[in-house]
């Protein structure tokens, strides 16, 4: 490498390694809980054709283009890419939807697929927003319709990961598109529907005045604006209070009813998960924009970094993925690990109880008994105790603090190191110094691995 300047690169993050250890500890929580939910694990590659990507919203400045470095000669490769050009992924729904079409035949419905896998977006670089970033999806699909009840099992595999994890307490908001579809029908407002939805997707980001012009723009009086936002400002964990207050309102319709009904069986299903940690609400305000969510719609938010926005979003889908002749109707949830763990690391607000796995060093008599020392570091994987050799022969007060800067808990003296000949090990925390078997010593329970430390919070 040159003496270029090395340096971050924006929208990019990079975990040192004991952040490293809390992103891992994170995502296998999270894979464990998916699969404890019977969902099924699948990895798309990294590329999709630009056409399919853009198919599903107007997002072209976002994606990242790939080309080859000398794909042509005469600088043709700066030019508007062409129609089928690749690029890569900028969520992991749009490669879901393909992957169902391109493998239906080999596919049992419904289909509980998870995914966690990085994607990439070429957006302004801010706290919450990267450029590459890991993102962990579940989903059910099926075949031409889909049960209900599934809404339910995907939200509640989701809360329960957030139940298990050491993090800042979770609010899952949830809601359903119908409640305000069948909202503006009940007002007699069905062609305004798409326009009030787009509108109230915003009030995270606008002032409600702001909001209430935009509403008024698809061309709703003062007094139906009212209403619709007397709608979004429904917020409540308690279903009776749910259905009560949308009833003072005085709209009635069918469809309102329906996607209340659904809004109230997701509270009902994740009602077990509830805590603390974890708080499950129907907020009415929550629409997502995007044209192909058709019922339950769910985001969530985290205590203390509300300004990041929804961490975890989704909702059920009707036709996201369509052959022509057979329609996959689906419900899913995506989290963002990478815009969640970033800040939450970069605060030390989730920290790691060490910064590597290992849990013996093996102390070095001199360079000629290494092997002996190798002996007992096999002896000790072979029991699933992470293990290493010290790097140099040093004086063994020297081995001990070298272990201990690395957060190492113990060092083991084979007999050529030890005034009784025999295997030693040494708690370097507690200066505890024992005899020990190498075929059949074992580190307490709470050392085996590196645990998360939730500052002021929980531990994981």
């Amino acid at each position: 490498m040159t003496s270029q300047r090395i340096g971050p690169l924006s929208g990019y993050p990079e975990f040192l390694p004991a952040g490293r250890i809390v992103e891992q500890h994170v995502l296998d929580t999270v894979r464990h809980t998916f699969e404890l939910h019977g969902f099924a694990s699948i990895q798309t590659r990294a590329v999709e054709p630009l056409d399919v990507l853009l198919r599903k919203g107007e997002i072209d400045k976002e994606v990242y283009v790939v080309r080859r470095l000398q794909a042509a000669d005469d600088g043709s490769g700066d030019a508007e890419p062409s129609a089928d050009a690749l690029a890569l992924h900028f969520d992991l729904t749009v490669p879901f939807a393909r992957y169902v079409l391109e493998h239906a035949g080999h596919l049992t419905f419904p289909f509980r697929r998870y995914q966690i896998q990085p994607a990439w977006r070429g957006e302004r670089p801010q706290e919450g927003r990267y450029r590459e970033f890991v993102q962990a999806d579940i989903d059910v699909v099926d075949r031409d319709s889909l049960a209900t009840h599934h809404d339910v099992e995907v939200v509640a595999a989701m809360a329960d990961v957030f139940a298990r994890l050491p993090l800042p307490a979770m609010t899952m908001q949830v809601s359903s598109r119908k409640v305000i579809d069948g909202f503006c029908r009940g007002l007699g407002l069905a062609e305004q529907t798409g326009g009030v939805l787009r509108a109230l997707d915003k009030l995270d980001k606008l002032s409600a005045a702001a909001v209430a012009e935009q509403v008024a723009a698809v061309g709703l009086s003062a007094g139906q604006v009212d209403a619709v936002l007397q709608l979004a400002a429904v917020r409540t964990s308690d279903p009776a209070a749910l259905h009560a207050t949308v009833a003072g309102l005085g709209v009635r319709h069918e469809l309102l009813d329906e996607g209340l009904g659904e809004v109230t069986t997701v509270l009902a299903g994740v009602a077990h998960l509830v805590g603390e940690r974890l708080h499950v609400v129907a907020d009415l305000s929550i629409a997502r924009g995007l044209d192909y969510y058709t019922g339950t719609v769910v985001e969530t938010r985290m205590a203390g970094f509300e300004s990041l926005g929804s961490i975890c979003s989704g909702g059920r889908y009707e036709a996201l993925a369509s052959d022509g002749r057979t329609t996959y109707p689906g419900m899913g949830l995506s989290f963002g690990v990478t815009r969640t763990l970033a800040p939450l690391i970069g605060k030390g607000m989730l920290v790691a109880s060490r910064p590597t796995p290992t849990v013996v060093a093996v102390a070095v008599a001199d360079e000629a008994s290494r092997p002996a020392s190798t002996a007992v570091a096999d002896a000790l994987r072979a029991r699933g105790v992470a293990t290493e050799v010290v790097a140099a022969a040093q004086r063994y007060g020297k081995q001990i603090r070298s272990a201990q800067r690395r957060g190492i808990p113990f060092v083991w003296f084979p007999p050529a190191a030890t005034e009784s000949g025999e295997h030693e090990v040494r708690d370097i925390r507690s200066g505890e110094q024992v005899p020990a078997d190498p075929a059949a010593w074992l580190p307490p329970a709470s050392d085996r691995q590196p645990t998360v430390v939730a500052r002021g919070g929980h531990d994981g």
